[in-house]
């Protein structure tokens, strides 16, 4: 991945944010390293450096507009901007998303996403285009979730559609600017977030063989990437269906952990 030289990634205290960091750690990256957990974010930082790689760590919230912007500026110029911090939540227990718990999910899934491309743009669009036209790349990670509006996690998969709709929408403005979008969306990955999950998860896989697919399809150009395909056509058919087939449908299973309140 020695084309992603300087990359910013949001959440990288963990999982799938600190399978990336690794993924693209070599001896000439410079990596910039966000998180709310300076204990995690500067372990990450440490198994970078271990790989050779430049690494600065920067405790912030996605929530803090001003924040995120200020850190992507001070880190520009940038290859590469991943917009990968969020949080999930449901109604396991059968009890309605408390307000809470929508609001939560929404700043950080929905919010955060914005609070990060904005500013990543307004970086690139300063810097020159490359031999290939390319100014620089911005993946924003969503979910297969965004396909289905499953009732065990409602706001989660709203704000994960957001994300997606919102950044294939505005890759093909961008892409004239030399600016290229991508919307990730992954199924079941294996990371902390996944872990308190009390239901079958079909295709589940580990945050390396993540972290690979997706940056072969940002290095492609991609403007959405999903795996495994299969899960993705399988959530796209249930969206598909009259909503009170496919909200039944996939009603039946448990529904996510609710929201940590220290998040």
């Amino acid at each position: 991945m020695s084309r992603f030289r300087r990359t910013a990634i949001t959440g990288a205290s963990s999982g799938l944010g600190r399978a990336l960091a690794l993924a693209l750690a070599a001896p000439d990256a410079v990596l910039h390293l966000s998180g709310r957990d300076p204990e995690r974010l500067a372990e990450t930082g440490f198994l970078v450096r271990a790989r050779g790689a430049e690494a600065t760590e920067t405790v912030l919230d996605v929530r803090e507009a001003a924040q995120v912007a200020g850190w992507i500026a001070r880190a520009g110029p940038l290859d590469l901007v991943i917009a990968n911090a969020g949080v999930s939540g449901g109604t396991a227990g059968g009890a309605a998303e408390s307000a809470a718990q929508i609001r939560s999910i929404v700043e950080t899934n929905v919010d955060g996403v914005i609070n990060t491309v904005l500013p990543a743009i307004d970086v690139m669009r300063s810097q020159a285009a490359q031999t290939d036209g390319v100014r620089g790349r911005i993946a924003v990670i969503a979910s297969i979730a965004a396909f289905v509006p499953a009732p065990g996690a409602p706001t989660y998969c709203a704000s994960k559609a957001f994300a997606d709709a919102w950044t294939v929408a505005t890759a093909e403005t961008l892409s004239r600017e030399g600016i290229l979008l991508t919307s990730v969306c992954p199924g079941y990955v294996a990371t902390p977030m996944t872990a308190g999950n009390r239901f079958p998860m079909p295709g589940l896989m580990s945050a390396d063989r993540a972290a690979r697919i997706i940056l072969r399809g940002i290095a492609r150009g991609r403007r959405r990437i999903v795996f495994p395909l299969w899960v993705g056509l399988a959530a796209r058919m249930t969206g598909l269906l009259p909503a009170r087939f496919a909200t039944a449908l996939v009603g039946r299973a448990e529904g996510k952990a609710q929201l940590d309140p220290t998040h």
